[in-house]
């Protein structure tokens, strides 16, 4: 077995204290709206969010960050991590992201130190960068020797595993019909991955205007369960 598999099965974990359960990035306005109601109608909505968003931002950034790590420019992902959080128009899933990240810098420095690590968090702390988990994600993985295809493909898995936890807590499902859920989104994650790998940084960044709507739209609910 590969030294780092049980490392990269940890930093995969849902239970990590990262407050990514606190976050639906607009999920919630679906069901509050009444659009996903059912485990049909939350992988409808699932597989618009992992083919469109999570593709062409968090999961191209994550491959982005890895290969800037291979060729030792920092400074390239101080410029990825402004890109990433501009292009986030809500205000909650913005801070969101920003806090996820930071958590997730934090908690990977303590278990797995590294320069680049280290060198994040204190731009975070000086005001100089934000902070974003796909950065982190990758930043652990290189640091892990975990290989970039393996590190992008965790990361999406990961980030999958996180929205069907919060969807069951929020629509709500059974945790079986969680599981089954995974088990439908695998073959969407593995066809994500494939395109990851071809895309180019100027596809970075295309978001479905509906995912982002119903971001900004969260903040206005009466009744909330999640931060975004």
């Amino acid at each position: 077995m590969d030294n780092y598999m049980l490392a990269l099965l940890q930093i995969c974990d849902s239970s990590l204290p990262t407050g990514s359960f606190s976050h639906s990035f607009g999920l919630e306005t679906y069901i509050q709206e009444g659009i996903v109601h059912n485990k049909e109608s939350f992988l409808k909505w699932m597989k618009v969010y992992i083919q469109e968003q999570l593709v062409y931002t968090d999961g191209l950034a994550c491959r982005l960050t890895y290969e800037i790590l291979e060729n030792e420019r920092l400074e390239d992902i101080w410029e990825l991590d402004q890109k990433l959080i501009a292009q986030i128009f809500a205000h909650e899933s913005r801070e969101g992201s920003k806090k996820i990240g930071e958590r997730f810098l934090t908690l990977g420095n303590q278990l797995y130190q590294s320069l680049a690590l280290s060198t994040y968090i204190k731009r975070i702390n000086d005001s100089k960068s934000n902070g974003h988990p796909a950065i982190a994600f990758a930043m652990i993985a290189h640091c892990l020797n975990i290989p970039k295809s393996t590190a992008v493909l965790s990361y999406l898995f990961s980030t999958v595993t996180s929205l069907v936890q919060n969807a069951v807590r929020g629509i709500p499902l059974g945790q079986t019909e969680g599981q089954l859920i995974i088990k439908e989104a695998i073959s969407m994650i593995m066809n994500s991955w494939q395109v990851i790998e071809k895309l180019t940084e100027e596809d970075f960044g295309i978001t479905p205007p509906g995912l982002e709507i119903s971001q900004m739209k969260h903040e206005r609910l009466h009744i909330r369960i999640f931060m975004s």
